[in-house]
């Protein structure tokens, strides 16, 4: 409290502070002594404190803001002060107050006058007045919308205005305009009708399912060329040809002799070498721990290994300036020298036209024929089933019967075969589906074997 005392004291007692107040004065210091309060104690900080010559001074200079906009020593002489000549401008005579008929001059109102303010502080802004709702979104969206169109991309909304000027530029009649879906003068049409209406919305006919949505070009595309259902060969019939069932065997023939040779070659490569025992080998076993072996001596016996140098190998010399600089002239030599070559061999290469062409043509021919192959190869490769899972297709065993199980008439000819296995691997091999394997069933707890009553009569 003492300090803040001090301060005012400080404060008034300064050449060019104005109170505004009279009870500022200097006496208005000199009070009545107070009660001496030991300040050291916390509780009688706020019950032996004295604050009001310091209110008094905070309320002079709020005081002085609201009247004069700031306080009276910190404004210049100008604002304070005026020179009256006695002249005035015709601007003045304008804002003076009117004069009545008698020559009295009209004072204003004093409801007027109690209704004007008189302090120079402006009003504080109203921060809900210039706030807008979604103004942060707008404000992203607006740079949004900059940047697309600093990039030629504009929104919907600017390309729909844009069709319309140009339509209305072209002279485009009402007539061929598109009909507005409010327009009360419309043709109407049956919602729950049989048929399609001609006047349907497309997207009115896709919700409802009268017209299909597009379908992508790679769907309407087969994932093979094969036919759904193969004919067998000729030779296959109940009652063949004898030359179409020899070729149908021979066929036969062809695919096991393949799989027998894929097992003979896994067995030959799955194969153990065993050594045979000869009469060499026998006799080296028996003579085995009989005959001393001789010491074997070191080829160079010269060489004295103690003095040989064990250890990291000397480091190379550091190289010299002059070896530097010569390196570096060499290494610039070398550079020009491959330059020029290369300056020599496009000239050279005028001369060489007729051969560069010949080479160009015969690369050609080889990039075509390539080219061909690798068509012809994916031609193929659409007759051929791919592998859409873990496991490989496997094409099935021909269905053949040898010349002695041909039967005679329709009465004694056998079934094979299964039409329900025949197009389930037709699907795997058309790449419908993926090849698969039976399921094996796994017992989750052991079977258990009862002897009946029955059974043990028997014994």
């Amino acid at each position: 409290m003492a300090a803040a005392r001090r301060h005012k004291r400080m404060a008034a007692s300064q050449p060019g502070f104005l109170p505004l107040k009279s009870n500022l004065d200097g006496d208005s210091f000199n009070k009545k002594l107070r009660k001496r309060v030991n300040k050291n104690k916390k509780k009688n900080w706020n019950k032996f404190s004295d604050i009001q010559d310091v209110e008094e001074f905070l309320d002079d200079v709020r005081l002085q803001e609201r009247a004069t906009g700031g306080l009276i020593s910190e404004r210049t002489d100008d604002s304070l002060f005026f020179v009256d000549i006695g002249e005035k401008d015709e601007k003045d005579k304008d804002t003076q107050p009117q004069t009545t008929e008698k020559g009295k001059r009209s004072k204003p109102l004093r409801i007027d006058l109690i209704l004007q303010s008189n302090s120079h502080i402006p009003a504080p802004k109203n921060v809900l007045a210039f706030q807008q709702p979604n103004a942060k979104k707008q404000r992203r969206t607006l740079e949004r919308v900059a940047k697309s169109a600093a990039k030629g991309i504009l929104p919907r909304r600017e390309k729909l205005l844009q069709l319309r000027r140009a339509a209305a530029a072209s002279g485009v009649s009402a007539k061929e305009r598109p009909e507005a879906k409010n327009n009360p003068n419309r043709a109407f049409y049956d919602l729950w009708c049989a048929g399609t209406p001609e006047t349907a919305d497309p997207y009115y006919l896709e919700q409802t399912k009268k017209k299909l949505v597009k379908r992508p070009d790679r769907l309407n595309e087969k994932p093979s060329v094969l036919p759904a259902i193969e004919v067998i060969a000729p030779g296959g019939s109940y009652n063949p040809d004898f030359f179409s069932h020899q070729d149908l065997l021979r066929e036969a023939h062809e695919v096991e002799v393949k799989k027998i040779k894929v097992e003979e070659k896994l067995a030959r490569r799955l194969a153990v070498k065993e050594d045979v025992a000869t009469a060499e080998s026998t006799f080296k076993e028996q003579v085995e721990g009989l005959i001393e072996e001789e010491e074997i001596e070191p080829e160079d016996p010269e060489v004295d290994t103690e003095d040989t140098v064990i250890g990291p190998t000397a480091t190379q010399e550091k190289k010299t300036e002059k070896q530097r600089k010569k390196e570096k002239a060499e290494r610039i030599k070398e550079l020009q020298r491959k330059a020029e070559r290369r300056v020599i061999d496009k000239r050279q290469q005028l001369f060489q036209l007729r051969s560069i062409s010949a080479n160009l043509k015969k690369q050609e021919q080889r990039t075509k024929m390539r080219q061909a192959q690798r068509k012809a190869k994916q031609e193929a490769q659409k007759s051929m089933p791919r592998r859409l899972g873990r496991l490989k297709f496997q094409t099935p065993e021909l269905d053949v019967q040898l010349s002695g199980e041909l039967a005679s008439s329709l009465r004694s000819l056998k079934p094979e075969g299964s039409i329900l296995k025949d197009r389930f691997l037709s699907l795997q091999k058309r790449n419908i589906i993926e090849p698969r394997e039976r399921a094996k069933v796994k017992r989750k707890y052991k079977a258990k074997y009862s002897e009946k009553r029955a059974f043990r009569e028997i014994q």
